[in-house]
This record gives structure tokens, C-alpha cells and sequence, in this order.
């Protein structure tokens, strides 16, 4: 064989190889599906037990409810305090970030709001932005500052955008990150002792190592890509948004790109009875992408 048809061949093996594994997580001859596209921009998809999706419209001040079973989308709560990311605790309890006063809620199944945080130390948080419930039932959550239109203020109270931790007991809410430049996409391993966390602002990702009182440790450079959302499935996978949505495997390499075709896309959650839909909220629209692999919740 001569060198020519030998580095032709060693190409097409790569690439063989790499489309393989780029289109082994997504179930086979799966297309990215339109739910709906009436809003005008949808954030913060949680999963209940169900499988059912929860996601924000935050212009028009509503969550809404996507139906796994017969792909049905209706109003869950309007007004909303502006809610951006959400997340499901233990009791199934909805967790909201209210951007409109900046506070953190809990939902319970009636509707019912409490305010879990509205300040740190008697000054008013930047604007929490996305959450993860750890086994224990602590919150994490990041604060960036984006000023929005409907807020009286322009200016922070709070210096540095960070991350906290909220004690299980909800009786003590903790700095567990500060060097970020804006902190966005958080979560975690379904153990509780692997959390990502995304410096949107610095177009990073990180790791940390979850210690057993909620501190982190360990820090490393995840990735050189910063995420509005992100999401992982049952073998380690790490889902980012922004470009679409683009896939990690958990040492860091980019296994896959699933674009949406919007300009922005902002987050992203597994959902369905038995977790294998991709549940993506992309501008003015949601989508769903049938999976080969399943969330961790």
C-alpha cells in the first residue's frame, strides 16, 4: 500500500471512528424534534419523578409544564418571580431561582411559594441563576449579575459573583466558590461527590470534589468552554450549552455536538419515563432528542 491510499485509509478510520462514538449516546436514526415554539425564551428545565419537564419563560414571567406522556405543554405558574433555573428537592418540591427580587423559592405541589434566600449577609444576591439539590438535600447554587429590565437597580451589592451552598437544615447558606468571573451552569454526580460548575464569563467549565460538610476542593479546568445550562448522563457524560449543545465525556473530551439551529441555546435536562429524552430550551422554543443514554435522577 502506498503512503497516499495508507493516509487515506488511517482518515477514513478516524473519521468512522469518530462519528461512531459521536452518535452512540443518541438513540439510532433520532432527530431533534420541535415541541413548541411560542415563547420568547426558555430557561431552567427540571425533571419531577414522572419524568415530566418543568422549564421557564422568564419575559412573560411563567414556568410551564412539558407532559412526558403526551407531549403536552401547559402553564404551571404565572406569575413566577421571574424564574430562571430550576430544580426538584427530595419531597418534590420545586426549587426556583426568582430573578424578579432575587431570592431562592421553594414550590410546593399546591403552588405554594417560600422564600428559602433573599439576601447574604444583609446584602441583596446578584441574581441566583441555576441550582443542583445534592443527596443530602443541600442547594447549590451560582449568582451571576445580568441586569435585567425589570429591576430598579444597576449596580451589585455583592462584588463577587459566586457560588453558595444552603445547609440541608436550610438554617446556613455558605460561600463555596468566589473566583469566578460569572458563574452560570451547575450540577452534580448522582453520588454527590462530583460537582461542574461553569465560569460563562471566562468560557470555562470546572470540577471540584464535594467534601462531606458541602465545601469544595480540587478545582481543575474541566474544559475550555464556559455553559448557560448543563446536564449529565448515567455514564458520566457532561452536556453544555450554548452553540447547541456540546457533549464531554467525563475526562474532558468532546464526544458530540448537537446543534439546534437557534442562536442560543440555553439549557438542557434528561426527561421522560424512563429518562432517555433529551429536553433541550433554546430561545423561543423547546426540543426533545430520544437518547441512548438516560439523567441520573
Amino acid at each position: 500500500m502506498n503512503n497516499s491510499l495508507s493516509l487515506l485509509c488511517i482518515a477514513f478510520v478516524m473519521l468512522f471512528s469518530c462519528k461512531a462514538q459521536e452518535t452512540s449516546i443518541i438513540a439510532k436514526d433520532a432527530a431533534l424534534q420541535l415541541v413548541a415554539d411560542v415563547y420568547k425564551f426558555t430557561e431552567g428545565p427540571a425533571v419531577d419523578t414522572e419524568g415530566n419537564v418543568y422549564f421557564t419563560d422568564q419575559p412573560n414571567d411563567r414556568i410551564l409544564k412539558w407532559d412526558a406522556y403526551d407531549n403536552s405543554v401547559s402553564v404551571y405558574m404565572q406569575p413566577a418571580g421571574r424564574a430562571n433555573g430550576l430544580y426538584f428537592d427530595h419531597d418534590g418540591n420545586l426549587l426556583a431561582c426568582a430573578d424578579e427580587k432575587n431570592e431562592l423559592w421553594r414550590i410546593d405541589s399546591e403552588g405554594n411559594v417560600t422564600v428559602l434566600i433573599e439576601d447574604f449577609e444583609q446584602k441583596k444576591l446578584n441574581g441566583p441563576n441555576d441550582l443542583w439539590v445534592d443527596p443530602k438535600g443541600g442547594i447549590y447554587f451560582t449568582d451571576p449579575f445580568y441586569v435585567r429590565p425589570y429591576w430598579n437597580r444597576t449596580e451589585k451589592e455583592i462584588e463577587n459573583e459566586r457560588v453558595y451552598y444552603i445547609t440541608p437544615d436550610m438554617g446556613e447558606i455558605r460561600i463555596v466558590a468566589d473566583d469566578y468571573v460569572q458563574p452560570n451552569g451547575i450540577i452534580g454526580s448522582a453520588d454527590g461527590k462530583l460537582l461542574y460548575v461553569s465560569d460563562i464569563g471566562d468560557q470555562k467549565t470546572y470540577s471540584y470534589a464535594v467534601q462531606d460538610d458541602g465545601s469544595l476542593t480540587n478545582k481543575q479546568l474541566f474544559c475550555a468552554l464556559g455553559s448557560d445550562g448543563m446536564t449529565l448522563d448515567q455514564e458520566g457524560n457532561v452536556y453544555l450549552t450554548g452553540d447547541g449543545v456540546t457533549v464531554f465525556d467525563a475526562g474532558g473530551k468532546q464526544i458530540a455536538h448537537i446543534p439546534t439551529g437557534e442562536s442560543w441555546t440555553a439549557n438542557v435536562t434528561f426527561g421522560g419515563p424512563e429518562q432517555n429524552v433529551l429536553f433541550i430550551t433554546a430561545m423561543d422554543a423547546v426540543y426533545t432528542l430520544e437518547m441512548n443514554v438516560h439523567g441520573i435522577r
